[in-house]
């Protein structure tokens, strides 16, 4: 049946350039939006390309070798530097002194190798995009693809061929800053949004001039740090790391991902980039890998601190032997390599092999045929957040909104009568942008007071209530969070004059990212007070949330009608907002984290493994919190309200046996209910229950979402096959099981409706 879509979705979407005029948006039998983005696409080496490296190669010294492994900072990098060939450059924005390097790189080093240039370009270079967590909430890679691509085209344009991202860390961890900058808790999600980045970035060729190289980051399982605190070490079993925390990883190098970074912390013991298991034996040898592996920032000598090196010498000759084969910044392999080749503490061969994986990449690039910037183009302002750019960003942003709770029917406000914008987030460019803004100006950044100014004909009116302090640490003292309820009196009065209000209140863009660990996930200083005062008036309000990860809102739940999840929206925050509360919108955005009720509830995520004794909250011998009544999370993965309602239904298998190495289709239903068109994200999951090793409860195997009229169904279908229903076990091997596989089906991980089928010898 074909997919039904609103004129206005359709407008949207086409602005957005995700999909092209004449596109059908069906799901009749096809592959479903997460199947096509999974994908792959990497080819096969080209013949000609190892001819060049082999006679490069072969021309190359000792030093000239080690300076390509080279990779230094935009405050390390010399007119020396560049004259002995060093190998990489990152964070050097300025087209002019990105040319002037390449240029004498170009001129005056023996062999004339071009210089990679880098740059963090997360969630847009200057037209800033939602931050990664926000946008896996659209649960629609697209929304991922055209923030690559477009990041991709302003990166290139100023001479940066390569971006770190997409970073693709699982995390069951909200403390952590960095959960920000992935998709969440899931590792099918993670793995669709890794691959759709990668695509969106590279294209089928990235040694096209608006395509860039990326950067697969943290390898590996650097988003689950104990107790949440950055740069931590990690201890998993080998099933935990295949089945959890891998497999994001291995799509985006499916998609095409030609480098990869390798994490700070420690696996195990061993630090990421002196990890040969993670980094020679499965990614180069098992995954096929041929590209290149850079270090974190300063993460070889790093190994010092670990206690797993003595020295730099020894930090170096254990990285490089590991399999990371560019440094960043540390110097130890460039700066000790002519002694540890004479000592045999490294080998000739190895270190052949990093300059030969860092010379394919770039001969990949064009870089040899196109090493300098165009830099009319570089500097023209037309190059950068276009009219076009910024629809894609509002179409984005919007897309990505949580709607979390509507009591009421609250939402959407009248855009015709008075509101009162409230809150210490209300009047904020700098913080719309979140961490990692790339090259983003808070002069672009639209903020919600200008929003909802621009999209209603009533009169809007601001009060700010309390300040949020925009400083880090160690300057940052969170006794400056709202401190004082001074603010109050007036932003009650204007509430108490208005008709509605919109209320923004969360995090400042500085409290997450990295080294942004928190100990706590209550909204900072007294925010939760400004929100029963606004609640004490009386007026119809909506909580807005910029934050950049999951809270503890059982107070703000409890205060609030209508709360918002809007992530940080990026450039368009305010008009986005706009259009969502105002209802030319209809949020359809999903929770790719679990929200917990209290921070004790923490480590809490959808797809746990069972325990022998489940949480029962009318029994005491269990799994359970004595000091909270639900066993529940405050809101659950995939957890996302609508203006409309839908219901899915009718969920079908086309076979109820199925070989280890046949496919099952699973398809289900999906109908809007309710009055107005709106979006809806059918979700499968799947079940083992009863393994060798024991599984998770769920596991999410597809996602779609679709856009409904009122009254209107579409039949969305998925295709289930042995890396569906199979896993990995403890001795690294992918087992596919005899036995009873359960399907559920629904609107969010809670899902009821369910079929089976049985996986036989």
């Amino acid at each position: 049946m074909k997919r039904i879509w609103s004129a206005a979705v359709v407008a949207g979407v086409l602005a957005a350039g995700c999909l092209t005029a004449g596109t059908v948006l069906a799901n009749d039998g096809g592959s479903s939006s997460d199947e096509r983005a999974l994908a792959p696409t990497r080819g096969a080496p080209s013949r000609s390309i190892e001819r060049r490296i082999d006679r490069l190669l072969a021309r190359m010294t000792t030093e000239e070798k080690l300076q390509q492994v080279q990779l230094l900072s935009d405050g390390q990098i010399t007119d020396a530097d560049a004259a002995a060939g060093v190998g990489g450059v990152f964070s050097l924005t300025d087209p002019a002194k990105i040319d002037h390097f390449q240029r004498i790189a170009m001129t005056r080093s023996r062999l004339k190798i071009p210089i990679l240039f880098a740059y963090d370009t997360i969630h847009g270079y200057r037209t800033i995009f939602p931050v990664p967590l926000g946008a896996a909430s659209s649960f629609d890679p697209e929304v991922a693809r055209a923030d690559a691509r477009i990041g991709a085209r302003e990166s290139t344009t100023v001479g940066i061929k390569q971006i770190y991202s997409p970073m693709v860390d699982v995390s069951h961890e909200p403390r952590w800053g960095r959960i920000v900058e992935g998709n969440g808790e899931d590792p099918y999600l993670g793995s669709v949004f890794a691959a759709a980045r990668v695509k969106g970035a590279q294209g089928d060729d990235y040694s096209k001039p608006d395509r860039a190289i990326t950067s697969v980051k943290h390898f590996v399982a650097y988003g689950d740090p104990e107790g949440g605190r950055d740069y931590g070490t990690t201890d998993l079993s080998e099933q935990l790391l295949r089945n959890l925390y891998l497999p994001p990883f291995k799509a985006a190098v499916e998609a095409g991902a030609d480098t990869v970074m390798c994490s700070f912390n420690a696996l195990n013991g061993v630090p990421g980039c002196a990890n040969h298991y993670t980094e020679t034996e499965i990614l180069k040898k098992e995954w096929g890998f041929d590209g290149f592996i850079e270090s974190d920032y300063t993460a070889v000598t790093e190994t010092i601190n670990h206690g797993t090196a003595a020295d730099d010498a020894d930090a170096g000759a254990q990285a490089l032997m590991a399999g990371t084969d560019s440094e960043m910044v540390s110097t130890t392999i460039r700066d000790h390599g002519e002694e540890l080749l004479a000592d045999g503490r490294i080998s000739e061969r190895r270190l052949d092999d990093a300059v030969r994986r860092i010379l394919r990449v770039k001969f990949r690039a064009g870089l040899f045929e196109r090493p300098y910037v165009d830099q009319a183009k570089a500097v023209d302002p037309a190059s950068f957040l276009t009219a076009a750019d910024r629809r894609a960003a509002r179409t984005a942003a919007a897309r990505s909104m949580v709607l979390l709770q509507n009591e009421g029917q609250t939402l959407p406000l009248d855009p015709t009568k008075d509101t009162a914008v409230i809150g210490p987030l209300a009047d904020s460019q700098h913080d719309m942008l979140g961490t990692w803004s790339g090259k983003g100006e808070d002069a672009d950044a639209v903020s919600v007071l200008t929003g909802i100014t621009d999209g209603s004909s009533g009169t809007t009116t601001y009060a700010q209530g309390c300040a949020l302090s925009n400083d880090e640490p160690p300057a940052y003292d969170p006794a400056d969070d709202c401190p004082t309820d001074a603010g109050f009196a007036a932003a009650v009065a204007a509430a108490s004059a208005a008709d509605q209000v919109v209320l923004a209140v969360g995090e400042t863009k500085e409290m997450s990212g990295e080294a942004a660990t928190r100990s706590t996930l209550d909204l900072p200083g007294r925010q939760q007070e400004l929100i029963d005062a606004i609640a004490a008036t009386g007026k119809p309000f909506v909580v807005v949330l910029f934050n950049g990860r999951p809270l503890t809102l059982t107070d703000v739940v409890d205060s609030a009608p209508a709360v918002l999840e809007a992530w940080f929206p990026g450039v368009e925050a305010g008009h986005a907002v706009a259009d969502v509360v105002f209802g030319k919108v209809n949020p359809g955005g999903k929770l790719p984290v679990t929200f917990p009720q209290r921070l004790g509830q923490v480590p809490i995520y959808y797809n746990h493994e069972p325990t022998g004794r489940p949480c029962d909250v009318t029994q005491k011998y269990n799994s359970r919190y004595r000091d909270l009544r639900s066993c529940d999370p405050l809101f659950a993965f995939g957890h996302g309200l609508s203006y409309t309602t839908f219901d899915v239904t009718d969920l079908r298998l086309s076979r109820s046996t199925v070989s280890r190495k046949g496919r099952v289709v699973a398809s289900m239903k999906v109908t809007n209910t309710g009055d107005v068109a709106g979006d809806e994200v059918a979700q499968l999951y799947l079940r083992d229950p009863v393994a060798s090793i024991s599984q998770p409860v769920r596991r999410l195997r597809g996602f779609e979402r679709v856009t409904l009229r009122p009254g209107a169904s579409t039949t969305v279908r998925f295709t289930l096959d042995a890396s569906d229903f199979g896993f990995y076990d403890n001795r690294g091997k992918f087992v596919v099981e005899p036995g009873e596989i359960q399907v559920f089906a629904g609107s969010d991980s809670t899902a009821r409706l369910t079929r089976s089928f049985r996986v036989t010898r």
